[in-house]
């Protein structure tokens, strides 16, 4: 069928909505790092990132800014540097420091933690719940200007600052090696919180999660009494840090340290194979995608049955198409259906162009999607791509108004579809009275090598699992919170409620995603299973990271709404 006029802003809001939520945007926390096991100062690594001296705002010896930055209330900068993706949570700290290096970290927790003030680190700011932006925060650590990217010969692997976008790590990795990560699709997203928070993407089924890919980070910690320090911790199971690596392979922001450096290397690459070609050391980049769009009408023809079919079809293919080492793995879709409002239902599909029967595979999903449904599309749409160009296009996960915009997202993960049951259920609120536009459901393609690690080798828990739903609403008006809030927590609750209104895991779900964070689930209004928040993230791995958690913050500096508990002592 032919294109529509519409389609290009179509498939900029899909894309936009998907990469937004795909790319799991949670606030950046950042630290500093030393060789395996040791400590070290910082060393220069780009514009902003020489000899961590504090100096005062103003130029650098190059003319470039000098960090760190100090902006407090009243500063012109103020209010602009305050706000994060989500306006919902505006913040009041007594300071924004901006730091452009791993000592300036070092001394801001220092500062913090002497004057009694609570810190916390934001590296892109692109959080779902108020971790940056509590009213308890008196001092906020901006780390975008640590955003340099590049091979360390020293660690034989490459080193991402938690200041770079994910954008900045595409690119730079593709054009300086032809290599890449399977992070998020939204190029905005800082790497900081995203990476230790078990990230995810488009090349997730093909290459796993990005924790599969963490070789070593840099985290600046508070576990003494004399002052902050810097700690580098790998995954080699002989370093005696090992477990504040394994903490940070999933175990989310905010809850050790501040991580000032990451260090990746595929987990199935020897040591020093980076020494004569670094291209050695991380997966692959596709030259060119192979994307297939394809539209159908919200109208009086999508009813219940035909909407169910669909959604049955997208879920069963991945069921059946997802066992690791799948050439269907190497495929990539999500299926957004947006309130009936919007005007329309879409599936995004793509596919390294180079690989055989790329189109095929294309093919046969479609095939699978509508197969039960019988009402064709309104539109479809396949084109090639320049990979580079895809994952970082301007705009491409940023949904909604960006000046304004708040919003709401719940996730959960999916081991099988979804139920009709639940279809049923998300087809009634899809098509309620609700001025939806920018509401809905999004089902996004996972598994494949995800599913070959095992749940206790990271602290990402959740490894048989082929799909995450998440819900989202997205709005301007202040006024309209409420009404936004119900409506996104009566449709969570409902296709839940079988569960106690929350993806407890085992059957059908295995919980949620912490880079998805969502303070619902500590709440016993919303979640009535029985099963607490942290089982719905961590599963069986939570009493580790509580552990973890005692020996590298026992002061409980770095705390959230969700962050990891220290083990209650025994009376």
């Amino acid at each position: 069928m032919g294109r529509s006029t519409e389609e290009p802003l179509r498939r900029r809001q899909l894309l936009g909505r998907a990469g937004a939520v795909a790319a799991g945007r949670v606030a950046g926390v950042a630290g500093a790092a030393a060789g395996p096991g040791g400590e070290r100062p910082d060393d220069a690594n780009g514009p902003g990132h020489g000899p961590s001296s504090v100096c005062r705002p103003g130029a650098g010896p190059d003319g470039g800014v000098s960090w760190p930055v100090v902006v407090r209330p009243g500063d012109l900068r103020y209010d602009s540097l305050l706000r994060g993706d989500n306006f919902r949570f505006v913040g009041r700290p007594d300071e924004i420091r901006v730091v452009g290096s791993t000592e300036q970290v070092v001394r801001a927790v220092d500062d913090a933690v002497r004057s009694g003030r609570r810190i916390a680190a934001r590296s892109g700011g692109h959080c779902f719940e108020n971790f940056t932006a509590a009213p308890e925060i008196r001092l906020l650590l901006d780390l975008s200007p640590l955003d340099a990217v590049g091979f360390d010969p020293a660690m034989d692997a490459f080193s991402v600052r938690p200041g770079a976008t994910l954008g900045q790590v595409y690119r730079t990795l593709f054009t300086g090696w032809g290599v890449t990560i399977p992070a998020g699709g939204c190029p905005e997203v800082g790497a900081g919180g995203h990476l230790c928070g078990g990230g995810y993407g488009p090349l997730s089924r093909r290459y796993g999660s990005v924790v599969d890919h963490l070789h070593a980070v840099e985290v600046v910690v508070a576990d003494r009494a004399d002052g902050a320090r810097v700690v580098v911790a790998t995954r080699d199971p002989d370093d005696p840090h090992h477990d504040l690596w394994w903490a940070h392979a999933g175990g989310g922001g905010g809850n050790f340290g501040v991580v000032t450096r990451y260090w990746l290397r595929s987990r199935d690459v020897p040591a020093g194979a980076g020494r004569h070609d670094p291209a050695r050391l991380l997966p692959p980049a596709p030259g060119e995608l192979l994307e297939t769009l394809v539209t159908w009408a919200w109208d009086a023809t999508m009813d219940e049955r035909t909407f169910t079919a669909l959604l049955r079809g997208f879920g069963t293919w991945h069921e059946r198409d997802s066992a690791p080492g799948s050439p269907a793995t190497a495929l990539y879709a999500n299926f957004l259906a947006g309130h009936r409002s919007s005007g329309v239902l879409q599936m995004v599909a793509q596919i390294d162009a180079g690989l055989p029967d790329a189109g095929a595979l294309l093919d046969g999903l479609v095939s699978a999607v509508t197969a039960e449904a019988g009402v064709p599309p309104l539109a479809t749409l396949r084109r090639t791509m320049p990979w580079l160009h895809a994952m970082t296009w301007p705009g491409t996960g940023e949904a909604g108004n960006v000046v304004s915009r708040r919003y709401k997202d719940k996730a959960g993960y999916l081991r099988r579809r979804f139920t009709d049951t639940q279809l049923a259920t998300a087809y009634r609120h899809l098509t309620d009275d609700t001025d939806g536009t920018e509401s809905g459901l999004l089902l996004v393609g996972y598994g494949g090598q995800v599913n070959t690690v095992a749940p206790h080798a990271t602290a990402v828990a959740q490894r048989d699992s082929v799909m995450k739903a998440i819900y989202y609403t997205v709005w301007t008006d202040p006024s309209d919170d409420a009404a936004r809030l119900a409506w996104i927590r009566d449709f969570y609750r409902e296709v839940y409620q079988d569960t106690g209104g929350v993806p407890v895991p085992g059957g059908i779900s295995d919980g949620s995603y912490i880079n998805y964070p969502d303070v619902d689930l500590a709440d016993p209004a919303w979640n009535t299973s029985g099963v607490p928040w942290h089982t719905l993230y961590y599963k069986d791995n939570y009493p580790r990271l509580q552990r973890i958690k005692a020996r590298w913050d026992p002061r409980d500096v770095f705390h959230h709404a969700l962050s990891i508990e220290p083990p209650r002592r025994r009376s």
